[in-house]
This record gives C-alpha cells, sequence and structure tokens, in this order.
C-alpha cells in the first residue's frame, strides 16, 4: 500500500509547529495534554493511534511519553482521548500522558506527536516499539506537530 502523506493533520492549538511548548504540559509542572486536533483523515482508515515521542532523551530509543490506540478515525478534538481511548504504555511503563522532562542543560529536546491512520485496528496496547513493528504495513498515512521543550 503506498504511504499517502498529503492529506492527514495533527495540530495543537497550544503550541505551533518547532516552538517551545508551556511549562503545564512538562511533566514536573502540570503535565497537562496539550489541545491535539485532527483532520484529513484519509478514506479506509479504520482506527487512529497518536504517539508521543522525544527522540533526544538520552536513552538507546529515546523516550516515548505517549501511546493511544482505538481512536474513532470521526475524532477531530483528542482532548479526551487519554480518558477516551485505550492508552498504552509510556517509557516508564504508565498508561498515562507523560509530558516532556529533558535532563536539566541537556538543551532543546523535540516532542514528536505522531498520528496515524491505520487501515486495521489494534489489538491491545502495545508500546511504541511494538506497534511499530507490527503495525507498520497497515498505515495508511501519517503525519505529526513537534513541540520544543528545554528544562534550564
Amino acid at each position: 500500500m503506498p504511504l499517502n502523506i498529503k492529506d492527514l493533520k495533527i495540530t495543537s492549538s497550544d503550541f505551533e509547529p518547532l516552538a517551545m511548548m508551556r511549562d503545564e504540559h512538562a511533566g514536573d509542572k502540570g503535565n497537562v495534554l496539550p489541545k491535539l486536533t485532527v483532520s484529513g483523515v484519509p478514506e479506509g482508515t479504520k482506527e487512529l493511534a497518536v504517539i508521543c515521542h522525544d527522540p533526544d532523551a538520552p536513552l538507546p530509543h529515546g523516550f516515548t511519553h505517549w501511546t493511544v490506540y482505538g481512536i474513532d478515525p470521526s475524532a477531530t478534538d483528542l482532548s479526551d482521548a487519554q480518558e477516551k481511548y485505550r492508552v498504552g504504555p509510556n517509557g516508564a511503563g504508565d498508561k498515562q500522558y507523560y509530558g516532556p522532562q529533558p535532563p536539566a542543560g541537556h538543551g532543546k529536546h523535540h516532542y514528536y506527536f505522531w498520528v496515524y491512520a491505520l487501515d486495521t485496528t489494534v489489538e491491545g496496547t502495545p508500546t511504541r516499539e511494538e506497534f511499530l513493528t507490527k503495525y507498520a504495513d497497515k498505515i495508511i498515512e501519517q503525519n505529526r506537530i513537534v513541540g520544543l521543550y528545554e528544562n534550564n
């Protein structure tokens, strides 16, 4: 299946692409999930998944801050996704959003909020790595918004 990357979008009214995220979204300063909106879901989508990942974390595979599955393809506002859909494990193994918290003095980290449109449903609540391994060929389209955060 060819990958379509032109229609699906994920945006946030809480931060612009490649702009700093506010402290309230940080793991140790409020841990509030940013407002996320999805649009342009392609035809044939059975489910959406969203993953927030920090590839700059000083760990072999970065750090996953949030995984959520079972999102209805007609959903646009993901404000209640933490309560409404299946939340998988973050990098600490907890099933919740865990906001940015880079090590002090480690510089700006990039927080990728990926949205995936899938032609199948996701079973259970896989980790980010398990999801990408098992469902990579089931992704119709994907897109992301990237926010920045730094602890001084």
